[in-house]
C-alpha cells in the first residue's frame, strides 16, 4: 500500500443507532463511565480489557447457563501458549442454547420459542422454490429429544464421539443437537469426500456411531453411498469404540435397503431404542469439548481440532449479534457443506432465534437464477457465500438484483478465499442492492470464528475485511525477521516484533488468549502438534499462517494470501491474491481460474513465480495472452510482481469446500513428492504439476512454445 488515501467507500449504515452493536457499545459506556467515539475505540478497549470485555459480552447476550461468572474470567497472567481456561464454574449446553432462548442472568430454563414458528427450512438441488420440508421449533425439539434418548439407550455418554457424513438437512441438524445435548463430541464431513479422506478423520477420533446419508445428489447426478458405507465400515475394523453406521434417508419415504451391509442399520431402527422425546441436557463446563473440526490436511492427515462448548456459544453470540446483526427476525441461508466450519456458523444462527435454511446441491442447477430466486421467496435476510460463487455470477453476466426480489436481504457474508477488489465493486455497482452490507470475513476452522470481520458502525471500503473482530488481539508481525543464534541453537521460537509502521505487510498474529482457542488436537497426547501449529514461530504468539496488512487510514484488514504461499522473488514479498485480483479484473471473459505459486528448489538461489491459468471453453492460451497478463500485472502492481512463467493448466486443485489449494502445488514445483489428502476434491490434478520441477522440462514447456 503506497498511499494514505482511503479506498473507495461503498456502503455506510444510515441508522447505526438501531443496531445491536450500538446498544452493546452504549451498555459498556454506561458500565465503564467512558465514551467510545467509534468502533475502533470500542475494539481498542476490548483488547486492553479482555476479561472485562468478555464478561460484558456474556452478560449482554441471553445465554442459558448456570453457575457464577468469575472475575476475572481467565488468568490474564498466564502465557497464551498454555491455553488458559475461561469462565471456570460456568456450566451450559450448546443444544440447550439452540433449542431454548435464554433469559440471561444465569437463567437455566426458559420458556421455549413459539412452537409453531419455523426453525428450519430444508431445500435441495432439483427442488428449487419447493422446500423439501419446514420444521417448526416444537417439532425440532421433539426430534432431538427422541434421538438423544435413543443414543443414551445405545450407550452414548458424555465425551463419546458421534461422526456424520451427510448433507445439510434436518436429519443432520437433529444428529448435531442430539449429540451435543448429551455432552458427546460432534464431527461432520461432506458426502463428496472420498473414503480415504473420511477414514483419515474417523480413525483418529474413534467415534461410537457414524450417521451417514444413503445417497448424494450434486450437479444433477444421484450417487448411491452404500458402497462407500461398506468401505468405511471395513476401514474402521479394529477401532474398538466403533459400533456401526446409522443411515439417513436422503429422499424422504425412499430409504435405501442396507440389510446386507455389515454393522449398518436405518434411522428408524436406531430410534426404536428411544424411551421418549423428553429433552435432558447434560451440564457441561464452559471449557468442556463439544465439537471436532479439521484442518485442510492437503498434504497429509488432517489435524483434529477440538473446540469448547462455552467458547463457541459465547463467540457465536458475539459474531452473530454484534458483527452480523442476526436476531429472531432473521432468516439465514449459509451455502456450505457439512465438512466446512461454516456449517457450524449456519447452525449458530438458531441461537439468535433466526430461521435456518439448509441447502444441499449445486446452486447453478437447473439454472443459476433459481437459487437467487430462492433468496427472495424465503425472504432471506442473511446470505452466506464465497468469492468463487460471486465471481461465477459476474463472469456469467447474472445480476442478482434483477433476477430476484432481494428486498429482505440485509447482509451478504463472504468467506473461504480472498475477495478481489473487482468483486467488491461489482457487488455494489452491478450485482446487489446498494443498501446491502457486504460482510467479508476471514478466520476459520482453527479458531471457530473470525479475525477479520464487519460491523454496522463503520463504512465499507473496497478490499479486505472491514475490521478486526472485538476481543481478538491481532498484530502484524515482521515476517522478514530471522531467529537469533541462541534461538536456532536451542530450537526456541523467535522473539517476534510487529512491523515498523501500520500498512506494512506481515504475519497475522494473535497476541493474547481468546475463548475459542482450541482445547487440544484429538490424539495429540503431548500437545506438540498443537504447539507446532500455532506457537513454534514466535514466542508466546499465535501465528495463524496468513499474510496481511492493515490500512493506516481505514484500519481495514487486507488478506494477501497464506503465509506459506507468500511470494518472495528477489526478496520482494507479496501475496498471491494481488495476482488473482488482476486476473479477475482484466481477464474474466477468457480465464476461468488461476493459481500462482513460488518455486524455490534446493539448487535455486532465488524464488521465481509461476502462474497457471485455466482457460474458459472456447478461449485459447496464446503468446499474446501471456504478454497481456504480464503487462497488466506490471501496471497494476509492480514489475517485480510479474511472474517469471505463465502456463496453461487443465485443472486447479481445490478442497471439497471449493478452496484453492496453493501449498501442495508450491511443494511439487519446488521438487517435493507429496501424498495428497482425502480432503482434496481433485487430487489427480496435482500430477500435472510435477513436470515443472525440472529445468529441462521447463525449457520444453516454456510459455513461448504454444
Amino acid at each position: 500500500m503506497t498511499t494514505l488515501q482511503a479506498p473507495r467507500k461503498l456502503w455506510e449504515n444510515p441508522n447505526p443507532q438501531s443496531t445491536q452493536i450500538f446498544r452493546f457499545k452504549t451498555t459498556v459506556e454506561r458500565a465503564t463511565n467512558q465514551r467510545f467515539r467509534d468502533y475502533h475505540a470500542l475494539y481498542a478497549w476490548s483488547i486492553a480489557n479482555r476479561s472485562d470485555f468478555w464478561i460484558s459480552a456474556f452478560k449482554f447476550f441471553p445465554i442459558v447457563y448456570s453457575g457464577t461468572i468469575p472475575v476475572p474470567c481467565f488468568d490474564e497472567s498466564a502465557r497464551m501458549d498454555s491455553v488458559p481456561q475461561w469462565f471456570r464454574g460456568v456450566k451450559l449446553n450448546f443444544a440447550e442454547n439452540i433449542l431454548f432462548f435464554g433469559a440471561g442472568d444465569g437463567a437455566r430454563t426458559t420458556k421455549g420459542k413459539e412452537d409453531e414458528k419455523i426453525a428450519v427450512t430444508e431445500v435441495r438441488e432439483g427442488a428449487f422454490l419447493e422446500p423439501v420440508r419446514h420444521v417448526r421449533w416444537g417439532e425440532l425439539r421433539v426430534r432431538v429429544g427422541r434421538l438423544a434418548n435413543a443414543m443414551r439407550a445405545r450407550g452414548v455418554r458424555k465425551g463419546d464421539r458421534i461422526a456424520l457424513v451427510a448433507s445439510t438437512s434436518v436429519d443432520t441438524l437433529t444428529v448435531f443437537l442430539a449429540t451435543t445435548s448429551i455432552g458427546a463430541l460432534f464431527s461432520s464431513s461432506s458426502t463428496d469426500m472420498g473414503t480415504k479422506g473420511i477414514l483419515d478423520r474417523l480413525v483418529q477420533i474413534r467415534p461410537k456411531y457414524l450417521f451417514m446419508d444413503d445417497a448424494a445428489v450434486y450437479n444433477g447426478k444421484t450417487v448411491d453411498l452404500r458402497p462407500k458405507m461398506a468401505e468405511v465400515v471395513a476401514g474402521m475394523e479394529g477401532v474398538r469404540e466403533f459400533v456401526g453406521v446409522v443411515t439417513q434417508t436422503r429422499f424422504p419415504g425412499r430409504p435405501a435397503d442396507v440389510g446386507s451391509l455389515p454393522r449398518t442399520e436405518g434411522w428408524e431402527s436406531f430410534l426404536e431404542a428411544s424411551t421418549g422425546s423428553e429433552l435432558v441436557f447434560e451440564s457441561c463446563e464452559f471449557s468442556d469439548p463439544f465439537i471436532i473440526v479439521y484442518s485442510s490436511g492437503t498434504t497429509g492427515q488432517p489435524k483434529c481440532i477440538v473446540h469448547s462448548v462455552g467458547g463457541v456459544v459465547l463467540n457465536a453470540n458475539k459474531e452473530g449479534r454484534l458483527h452480523r446483526e442476526v436476531d429472531s427476525t432473521s432468516t439465514q441461508l449459509q451455502y456450505t457443506t457439512t465438512g466446512w466450519i461454516m456449517y457450524l456458523g449456519s447452525v449458530q444462527a438458531l441461537m439468535m432465534g433466526a430461521r435456518m435454511i439448509t441447502y444441499d446441491g449445486s446452486p447453478f442447477l437447473p439454472k443459476p437464477e433459481n437459487f437467487l430466486k430462492l433468496l427472495g421467496q424465503e425472504k432471506v435476510t442473511h446470505f452466506g457465500t464465497s468469492p468463487r460463487y460471486l465471481g461465477q455470477l459476474q463472469q456469467e453476466g447474472i445480476v442478482p438484483k434483477k433476477v430476484a426480489d432481494l428486498s429482505a436481504l440485509k447482509i451478504v457474508t463472504c468467506t473461504g478465499m480472498v475477495l478481489s477488489d473487482a468483486l467488491f465493486e461489482w457487488f455494489y455497482d452491478v450485482g446487489f442492492p446498494p443498501r446491502v452490507q457486504l460482510n467479508n470475513i476471514s478466520g476459520g476452522t482453527d479458531l471457530a470464528g473470525a479475525w477479520g470481520s464487519s460491523n454496522s458502525l463503520l463504512p465499507i471500503h473496497v478490499g479486505g475485511c472491514q475490521c478486526i473482530a472485538l476481543g481478538m488481539p491481532v498484530q502484524v508481525y515482521d515476517s522478514t525477521q530471522e531467529p537469533t543464534e541462541d534461538e536456532l541453537r536451542n530450537g526456541k521460537p523467535m522473539k517476534g516484533k510487529p512491523v515498523d509502521k501500520e500498512g506494512e505487510p506481515g504475519d497475522l498474529c494473535g497476541t493474547g488468549a481468546f475463548p475459542t482457542m482450541p482445547l487440544y488436537f484429538f490424539g495429540d497426547e503431548t500437545g506438540k502438534k498443537y504447539f507446532d501449529s500455532y506457537f513454534a514461530k514466535y514466542d508466546n504468539v499465535w501465528t495463524h499462517g496468513d499474510f496481511i496488512q492493515i490500512h493506516p487510514v481505514t484500519k481495514q484488514v487486507m488478506f494477501l494470501g497464506r503465509a506459506d504461499g507468500v511470494l518472495n522473488p528477489s526478496g520482494v514479498r507479496f501475496g498471491s491474491s494481488e495476482i488473482y485480483s488482476v486476473i479477475e479484473k482484466h481477464f474474466p471473459d477468457s480465464i476461468a481460474a488461476s493459481i500462482c505459486v513460488g518455486q524455490i528448489r534446493p539448487q535455486d538461489s532465488d524464488e521465481r513465480v509461476l502462474l497457471f491459468v485455466l482457460m474458459k471453453p472456447g478461449h485459447r492460451f496464446t503468446t499474446k495472452l501471456i504478454r497481456d497478463i504480464k503487462s497488466r500485472i506490471g501496471e497494476e502492481t509492480s514489475k517485480r510482481h510479474v511472474p517469471k512463467f505463465v502456463f496453461e493448466t487443465k485443472d486447479i486443485p481445490t478442497t471439497v469446500n471449493g478452496k484453492l489449494v496453493e501449498l501442495p502445488v508450491k511443494q511439487i514445483v519446488s521438487g517435493k513428492k507429496i501424498k495428497p489428502s482425502g480432503t482434496l476434491l481433485n487430487p489427480e490434478s496435482l500430477e500435472f504439476y510435477y513436470r515443472f520441477a525440472e529445468d529441462e522440462n521447463l525449457r520444453e514447456l516454456t510459455e513461448a512454445k504454444l
